[in-house]
């Protein structure tokens, strides 16, 4: 039997209005069927929105293609899910809500039971089966979300910032995690993510939106000084010019004797002493290059 070679996602001239704004403008990309793909862009750049037209949650203009036109397998893991922290269900009977049809309190069934232990297990958290939804912390909560999407047995997993609201070190857990059951699972993924040291270290292709698509392809060759400053503004460029440390880090090339940028999200807000105007930063070189007296 062939491999299918074809494209997972085909976006062809994608559009979306809102209100009377334009929200994505034409955007064409294609998403490597087993890939890792994620989508970056500045706030307001349309991505999560591309997401909601993959879905089907938003009116859309153009043509979005799944597996070739055959359609695939999705599963879902939303940035949060808003809960009831007084709910008194716990992770096991959460995900047993989407696997058995009979009411919650007519108890678990026993297929169920193990259905939900086999999806924990598949994203490490059985620890937390018998703990409270609504006692989860972040990166606890978005495994579950990741256990209840794979139950889908998805075909292509789609993401939206699982990273957001988890501290560095869930978020490293969490991508090598999705990287294991890529391999093991050989989903096509598709995320948004505002951390280009994670997309530099996991992605294998990448999407630069910016309410069309400015560039696409692998981290080696997107991640660029004028694709970022063309996404991201003159701070970006700025950075760029000034140190090839930042792009080095992102592309993952050692520098010797320099610290390697393991997390950087320029959507985070930097204060002036990190990114300085041009004319500030060559005030105060001067200033450090004039003689004393």
């Amino acid at each position: 039997m062939e491999r299918d070679n074809s494209p997972a996602i085909v976006f062809d001239h994608v559009s979306v209005t809102q209100s009377g704004v334009h929200i994505l403008d034409h955007v064409s990309a294609a998403v490597p069927r087993g890939s890792w793909t994620v989508i970056i862009g500045p706030n307001g750049a349309g991505k999560t929105t591309l997401l909601l037209a993959l879905l089907g949650e938003v009116n859309y203009r153009g043509r979005i293609e799944l597996g070739g036109g055959k359609g695939l397998r999705i599963g879902y893991v939303p940035q949060k899910l808003s809960v009831d922290r007084a709910m008194p269900f716990t992770v096991t009977e959460f995900l047993a809500m989407g696997i058995q049809k009979r009411p919650l309190w007519l108890g678990i069934s026993r297929a169920a039971k193990e259905e939900a232990s086999h999806l924990l297990d598949m994203v490490h958290a059985t620890h937390i089966r018998k703990r409270r939804v609504g006692t989860l912390s972040g990166g606890e909560m978005q495994r579950v979300l990741l256990a209840l999407a794979l139950q889908q047995k998805p075909e292509l997993l789609v993401l939206d910032e699982p990273s957001a609201g988890v501290d560095f070190e869930g978020g490293r857990l969490f991508c090598e995690l999705l990287e294991d059951l890529r391999s093991s699972q050989g989903f096509t993924q598709i995320m948004v993510s505002h951390d280009l040291g994670m997309v530099a270290h996991h992605a294998t292709c990448v999407i630069c939106l910016k309410r069309r698509v400015i560039a696409q392809g692998s981290p080696q060759s997107v991640l660029t000084c004028s694709v970022l400053q063309s996404l991201f503004g003159m701070h970006m460029g700025l950075i760029c010019s000034e140190s090839h440390i930042h792009r080095a880090a992102l592309l993952g090339t050692p520098i010797p004797a320099a610290p390697i940028l393991e997390r950087f999200d320029p959507a985070a807000s930097l204060s002036p002493s990190e990114i300085l105007p041009q004319e500030q930063a060559d005030a105060e070189r001067a200033a450090q290059e004039a003689p004393h007296v």
